[in-house]
């Protein structure tokens, strides 16, 4: 499909193909065959035509000097960054030859995968790449590094990952954002909040430090790192005493609501504001709050979940709109993700019945380190990077790049960039933007299916990963039909899945029309009477996490690093301060880290210090800081400010290492497991901080 390429002028739909739960929909201008403007769609339903300083810089991105146009080949050591330039049949071949050979001596599991969702395109993430892997009978990754453990902590909850939905919390009367910087991450959200504010609602964020989001709330709540299970068992625990719950909802549609009811009576104000930094007075008005102003919203956010227990924190904050009966009240409940409504046909995607070894080993991508360092069976002897930066990304940053460096792993790494993790490649290859490719995009937050048409044409060599995988299949001899699909092919066969009743009536050729579709909602609530829980209800108390070995009732677990304020620092005092490594306004992870213009509108990494843990270590505004711990340390400016509670530092953003000073923070954050769904521990990291 090259109807857009083909007209070298005017303005174009498009879609915003970043790991972000707005997926706007966007009009492209181009003059000359060029991108020379990205604005919003003013017709979307739900994003409108506003959309973010990431986007609307994208093409400086796209056209960027920087940017790889042809594949290279690795001529220096490995991190030095020298490449000389080779073409596509040698690229490939090369990659055949190594890929080959490796499944000969080592057998096809050597090989391994690293992706994550630089481009959120269900074709280029999920579609012709899996097949190949899959064909060729390589490691598993499992994917895990983002949202993976508050979804299955809301899951063992609500049974799904759906909540409600965004178009909805205009009716809301009370807004709490739990954890997410929703002014940076979830911009459409502020702008519903903000029409729910001028019909008298009241937003309250809480969350460890005062970011955008909090200066722009009514009522700002800071709390201590991996406490907010805890809080929320306190908001119950008054809900109940001062008979605030909804007994007729509890009894029809939960389970488990009297043993909830017993449980959080140990959970009293007094011990959870001794846990949680949060004054025994703000947790009962909070608890009062939410137990008289009806509807009642709760945004939960990613942040809360990159801790140890942050399954767990999820579980519990999912609680709440049970108890006062919300999720039956037009804009009441929750939202973790919305991305269970648009479930697509991933089997037919992926096609996993091509691999030949189904039981294939998974290894868990926040263990990169790990699987390159430490003896395997067999050993990762072959590394496929896309859509992905680990070097910068990935937990325990050291330990993987000093995985990267091994002279006997064969890399490659497909990007736009030569980004930090490139740099240790073998071989190079040059990727597409998502305006040169076709792709489908779902919403993990609102709920709109929208089809990306190419816009302009492919920039000097590069390749999509559709493509890319599509000529590595043909040149390993997989002669499988399933790899001559086109793109238009997939869409459908994605499309297609009958046991997902929200996407009926969506079609390809729908999209092609429209740009978007709507998901069939046609019932305002359906979860609540058919939720696929072992109960057919809402689960307060889950005999299915008793049977995992964990609490089946929500429960506050200290982290293994960081606070535990009945017991005190969970980690020797060697490390006495948590520090937490949110995104900044400007970045996504690490990409646009490298555009000049967003550099300056960060201006510098920075670490954000309480004035009385600064003044201890004789640290003023300003001042050059090491940060550091047992697994490494960075350098960074400080900006001394009280908008956290002390004992918690902060630095947002992911700035790479090719400047003067080491400034990866994820050279210093665990690659710990947290307690569901082998999700990240990002959060959980104490640090020593000192003045250079």
């Amino acid at each position: 499909m090259t109807r857009y390429i083909e007209q070298e002028d005017g303005i174009f739909p498009s879609v915003c193909p970043l790991d972000c739960p707005d997926t706007c929909a966007l009009h492209v201008h181009k003059e000359k065959g060029k991108i020379i403007k990205v604005t919003g769609n003013p017709d979307h339903p739900v994003t409108q035509g506003a959309i973010c300083n990431k986007v609307r810089h994208m093409a400086e991105r796209i056209y960027h000097p920087d940017r790889l146009t042809y594949p290279m080949k690795r001529i220096g050591k490995k991190g030095e960054g020298k490449f000389a330039r080779i073409g596509w049949d040698e690229a490939i071949e090369e990659i055949r030859n190594q890929f080959q050979g490796i499944a000969k001596d080592y057998g096809s599991e050597a090989i391994l995968p690293y992706s994550f969702y630089g481009n959120m395109g269900l074709l280029n993430a999920d579609g012709m790449d899996r097949r190949f892997f899959h064909r060729l009978g390589s490691s598993q990754l499992d994917q895990t590094i983002c949202s993976i453990a508050g979804n299955v902590g809301f899951g063992y909850t609500m049974g799904i990952t759906g909540g409600t939905q965004p178009e909805e919390t205009v009716d809301s009367k009370l807004i709490v954002i739990w954890g997410a910087n929703v002014v940076s991450t979830n911009m459409h959200q502020v702008v519903l909040a903000e029409k729910a504010r001028k019909n008298g609602a009241k937003v309250i964020v809480i969350d460890v430090h005062k970011n955008q989001t909090g200066k722009w709330a009514d009522w700002f709540i800071p709390i201590l790192p991996g406490t907010d299970a805890a809080l929320a068992l306190g908001i119950m625990h008054v809900l109940f005493d001062e008979a605030l719950v909804d007994e007729p909802f509890l009894a029809q549609y939960t389970h488990g609501h009297e043993e909830l009811r017993e449980h959080v009576k140990s959970y009293t104000p007094d011990r959870v504001a001794q846990i949680t930094g949060v004054p025994k007075s703000d947790i009962i008005k909070l608890s009062r709050m939410y137990g008289t102003v009806s509807p009642s919203y709760i945004r939960i956010g990613n942040g809360l979940q990159h801790h140890d227990n942050g399954g767990m924190a999820v579980r519990s904050i999912s609680c709440l709109p049970s108890l006062t009966g919300q999720w039956a009240v037009k804009g009441g409940g929750a939202t973790k993700s919305n991305g269970w409504y648009a479930r697509v046909n991933q089997q037919a995607l992926a096609r996993p019945d091509l691999r030949p070894n189904p039981q294939a080993r998974v290894i868990n991508m926040n263990l990169l380190g790990t699987a390159l360092l430490e003896l395997q069976d067999p050993p990762v002897k072959a590394l496929f990077i896309y859509g992905a930066n680990p070097a910068v990304v990935a937990p325990d940053a050291n330990r993987v790049m000093k995985g990267l460096a091994r002279e006997d792993l064969f890399t490659v790494v497909h990007d736009l960039f030569l980004t930090d993790t490139a740099k240790y490649a073998d071989i190079v290859l040059p990727a597409t933007s998502s305006f040169e490719n076709m792709d489908l995009y779902k919403s993990y937050w609102h709920p709109y299916i929208q089809l990306q048409e190419p816009v302009i044409a492919k920039v000097g060599e590069s390749k999509s990963n559709f493509e890319l995988f599509q000529m590595l299949a043909k040149t390993m001899g997989f002669s499988d039909e399933e790899f001559l699909e086109s793109e238009e092919d997939l869409v459908q066969q994605a499309l297609d899945h009958p046991s997902n009743p929200y996407l009926k009536g969506i079609t390809f050729e729908g999209l092609k029309e429209n740009s978007w579709m709507k998901l069939n909602l046609s019932e305002e609530k359906p979860f609540l009477q058919k939720l696929p829980t072992s109960t057919g209800k809402i689960e307060l108390y889950s005999e299915e996490m008793k049977k995992q070995g964990m609490p089946p009732l929500p429960t506050y677990i200290p982290l293994l690093e960081g606070f535990d304020g009945e017991h005190g620092p969970a980690e020797s005092e060697k490390f006495p301060l948590m520090l937490i490594t949110p995104p900044n306004h400007n970045f996504l992870n690490s990409t646009f880290s490298n555009v000049e213009k967003h550099q300056k509108l960060e201006k510098k990494p920075i670490l954000q210090i309480h004035s009385q843990d600064a003044k201890r270590r004789g640290i003023s505004d300003g001042d050059v800081v090491r940060v550091w711990n047992e697994r490494g340390s960075c350098e960074l400016a400080a900006k001394v400010i009280d908008h956290m509670l002390p004992g918690v530092v902060v630095s947002q953003g992911l700035w790479g290492e090719d400047r003067e000073k080491p400034q990866a923070v994820n050279k210093l954050t665990p690659s710990r497991i947290a307690d569901m769904g082998g999700g990240a521990t990002f959060f959980s990291t104490t640090v020593e901080v000192i003045k250079e």
